[in-house]
């Protein structure tokens, strides 16, 4: 995917940059693959914020992708690579030999009119999906199962591609985008390929009026609030918040403070952390 510099002369024209959309081939999701999406805005169930800075997005629906990639031995061939509001890559329909149609997350180079399958035993081509016991080393995989059977859970974003290092012991050793490298059980699924849309990171959005498209609202520091909304707030003037520990806005650690709960589990799974 390439991008494009919008033209304009105003402050907020002249850097922005957008997306060209070459890769697409149609505009519209099918219906049977489509669910109307609800607009929580970041609220919880009572109505109370839960996730901050998060607005009404744009009127969107939400498309189904096969995550699973279960539906082995069955070739289909791609008919179609659709833009998605909903994540930062293309998707890809799938016209399965028996009739059935699905949407996976289309990985780089794939194009319409190519076949794509998935097995215990099939050929790593971009698009194919197999167990990673299965896959030679040094494979370039993306939409990673963690638990066997529950579909892909990380790898999934615009870009991003983990390699296969190993196979030790009923585990696949494999390296993340973040620079962690980790086990994963060796059953568990993985589709063959980078995924699409390498430039999504390069995008210049230009306003704010297109981040709140995406449903993102103004984030507003702390310092620049009162003393009742925030710890660092108050003060006359511009005013920092001294020789106090940076706080989120209810007195809790925050910049260097580690926020991940302990998975006992899953820690002993990480061989190398992403963090020095």
């Amino acid at each position: 995917m390439a991008l494009k510099k919008l033209t304009g002369t105003t402050k907020v024209r002249r850097f922005m940059t957008g997306q060209t959309f070459e890769e697409v081939t149609r505009k519209e999701p099918l219906k049977i693959l489509r669910l109307p999406l609800s607009q929580t805005a970041g609220r919880d169930v009572s109505g109370h914020i839960s996730t901050r800075h998060k607005g009404h997005h744009h009127k969107r629906f939400y498309r189904l992708i096969d995550f699973k990639r279960d539906k082995f031995n069955v070739p289909a061939k791609v008919a179609a690579i659709e833009y998605d509001p909903n994540r930062s890559s293309f998707i890809a329909q799938l016209n399965y030999a028996d009739g059935e149609k699905r949407y996976i997350t289309a990985p780089l180079g794939l194009e319409v009119g190519e076949g794509v399958v998935s097995g215990e035993k099939v050929e790593a081509k971009v698009g194919n999906a197999m167990p990673l016991k299965n896959m030679p080393i040094g494979t370039i995989v993306h939409n990673v199962e963690i638990t066997p059977g529950k579909g892909g859970k990380i790898v999934r974003s615009a870009g991003n591609s983990a390699t296969l290092q190993a196979l030790d012991g009923g585990f696949a050793i494999l390296k993340l985008p973040s620079g962690e490298v980790r086990k994963v059980s060796a059953e568990a699924m993985a589709t063959v390929g980078v995924v699409s849309n390498q430039d999504w990171k390069n995008i210049h959005w230009g306003k704010a009026g297109r981040m709140r498209h995406r449903g993102i609202k103004p984030t507003v520091r702390g310092v620049a609030m009162s003393p009742r909304d925030h710890p660092h707030g108050g003060g006359e003037g511009k005013s920092g918040i001294g020789m106090a520990s940076p706080k989120s806005p209810w007195g809790k650690p925050t910049m260097g403070k580690r926020t991940r709960k302990r998975k006992r589990y899953s820690d002993k799974l990480i061989i190398k952390r992403r963090t020095k």
